[in-house]
């Protein structure tokens, strides 16, 4: 199977902070194009460490990553913004931009990308909608609820479409029933064609994702029981 086949490619990759014990070791991977990937672990296990690596908030201290093709461990700093606005990240800590409000921090990806406000209007509103905030699209971060904020979040990072979606957590500050509708969001956005990542805790939520694949971290190791970690399967699309 080529590399071209791929969106995310670790090889021999190992990440350790100043001085301290490695927290990541040896992880070779490979995420298919299109996928839908669940990753799971204990806490402390590494499993935002391995995020923050795929969405180029931290460089390995060893080992090779390629992204979209592009070999990237050693890129340099002016390089990779570019490449940051092809991913999606919702992080555990929401990191919403706390005087702008909800429709704001929505927009803000497709105003960086300069897209017109006609089309962000539209998008942003139906997202809105879609997490259950078309009422709150007016008001500031610190107002909201933890569970609002995250699904504000959610909504910021799939706005644009993106080719990779790498989520932490993503369900953690809301109920049953949102999950479930967060989860079909980013089911539907795989079946556009995004490849997705999501760290999560919750059982119920891998169980209900047909296709999609499991990784587990442990000590900062990649456990694979199936065999499918390099070489998974291609996710089964639904018809239409």
């Amino acid at each position: 199977m080529s590399g071209a086949d791929a969106i995310a490619e670790f090889d021999s990759v190992g990440l350790r902070y100043g001085t301290g014990a490695e927290v990541l070791k040896d992880l070779d991977l490979r995420l298919l194009r299109g996928g839908f990937t669940y990753l799971t672990g204990a806490s402390g296990a590494g499993k935002t460490s391995l995020l923050k690596l795929l969405y180029l908030a931290q460089r390995p201290t060893r080992g090779r990553i390629r992204l979209f093709g592009e070999e990237l461990s050693h890129a340099p700093r002016a390089a990779l913004p570019g490449f940051r606005r092809r991913i999606g990240v919702v992080f555990q800590d929401f990191r919403l931009v706390r005087h702008l409000s909800a429709f704001d921090n929505v927009a803000l990806p497709l105003r960086i990308a300069r897209r017109p406000e006609s089309e962000i209007a539209v998008s942003v509103r139906e997202l809105l909608e879609w997490v259950g905030l078309a009422d709150r699209s007016a008001a500031h971060p610190p107002t909201l609820s933890g569970g609002e904020q995250q699904r504000v979040a959610i909504a910021r990072a799939v706005v644009g479409h993106p080719e990779l979606l790498v989520a932490d957590e993503p369900t953690g500050n809301v109920d049953a029933d949102m999950a479930k509708r967060l989860l079909h969001l980013f089911e539907r956005l795989n079946e556009l064609g995004t490849t997705v990542l999501v760290a999560t805790h919750d059982l119920s939520l891998i169980a209900a994702t047909k296709g999609a694949q499991l990784m587990r971290l442990d000590g900062g190791q990649l456990v694979d029981p199936t065999g499918l970690l390099r070489h998974p399967p291609p996710r089964t699309r639904a018809a239409g």
